[in-house]
């Protein structure tokens, strides 16, 4: 339309986009493209190779279906109010040179193929939450089988759900940047995500594991709290507020203020937890820059959960 009226006007005014994924001059199949189709998988998109491009220019170059559909359409368009269309194929119109700027291609490869598997588990818990796109589940499996990965990809996934089937209880696990693997369970007083990132903070910050760095006498009060007088059910302390306990032990203890101080050395690290964790757990770490998946189970066996 906006090309139709600025020809009214008398301006021959041209069209461009800008399109970063799929990535033209990826192959079909690489994980980074893969991972594009896992990205928009509500939008049913697909990747193809374009053919439009392949015949002008005998050049194999990926695109997506929806462009490719829409552009006989688009060129008939411009070719009716120019005179004729700049462009030969969807791809002629991208303005995109990713591909060129990838220097380590199987770093590349690997962190693609990590968040293809964090979409499935995403897909997964919504499926399990509201009882519908299940078929959205189904594709990103097929997706992962064409990545040649499957869901317990990362290495965080069975040590979490190791650690649930030795303790008898919700767990989880997460990938420190230099590839150690840190578990956290469930206590009476810390929440399975509030272990783990007491845990995880330990091992960034080389504190010992069997320190005690917030005492029970900082977390009971907190818990008393929550259930005495705000009639919470659950006395075990969500991630934020195991943060704010260590802020305040950390006013009488350098050890809490050295946890405090590697905080965002977790950022960009992968989290995986044995059951689906609550929207104030799953907000924090998120906050934090932790990547967060989750089995699509829940804790306990209810009509309704938060």
């Amino acid at each position: 339309s906006q090309l139709y009226h600025e020809h009214k006007h008398g301006n021959l005014a041209g069209y461009a986009k800008y399109e970063t994924f799929p990535i033209w001059n990826l192959p079909l199949k690489h994980p980074v493209n893969i991972a594009y189709e896992a990205a928009t998988v509500d939008l049913d998109d697909a990747n193809c190779i374009d053919p439009f491009h392949l015949e002008a220019y005998g050049k194999t170059t990926v695109n997506y279906n929806r462009d490719v559909e829409i552009f006989p359409v688009l060129k008939t368009m411009m070719e009716r109010i120019a005179g004729e269309s700049p462009y030969q194929s969807p791809t002629d119109m991208g303005v995109n040179m990713a591909g060129l700027a990838i220097v380590d291609d199987d770093a590349v490869r690997e962190a693609a193929k990590m968040e293809i598997v964090r979409r499935y588990f995403q897909a997964a818990v919504d499926a399990r939450r509201t009882g519908i796109h299940e078929e959205r589940v189904e594709r990103l499996e097929l997706l992962m089988n064409q990545a040649g990965i499957d869901s317990s990809f990362s290495p965080a996934r069975s040590a979490a759900l190791l650690k649930e089937e030795t303790t008898g209880g919700p767990a989880g696990a997460m990938v420190l940047a230099d590839g150690r693997v840190v578990t956290g369970k469930t206590s009476p007083l810390l929440g399975a995500a509030s272990s783990l990132l007491m845990n995880a903070l330990k091992a960034v910050s080389g504190v010992d594991d069997d320190i005690y760095v917030i005492s029970d006498d900082v977390i009971k009060p907190i818990c008393t709290l929550k259930t005495s007088t705000l009639h919470s059910k659950n006395p075990r302390l969500h991630s934020d507020e195991t943060l704010l306990a260590l802020s305040v032990s950390s006013a009488t203890d350098p050890l809490a203020q050295q946890l405090l101080d590697h905080v965002d050395d977790l950022r960009g690290c992968d989290a995986f937890f044995s059951v689906i964790l609550s929207a104030t757990d799953e907000r924090l770490y998120r906050t934090l820059g932790i990547n967060v998946c989750c089995e699509p189970k829940y804790e306990q066996r209810r009509y309704y959960h938060k």
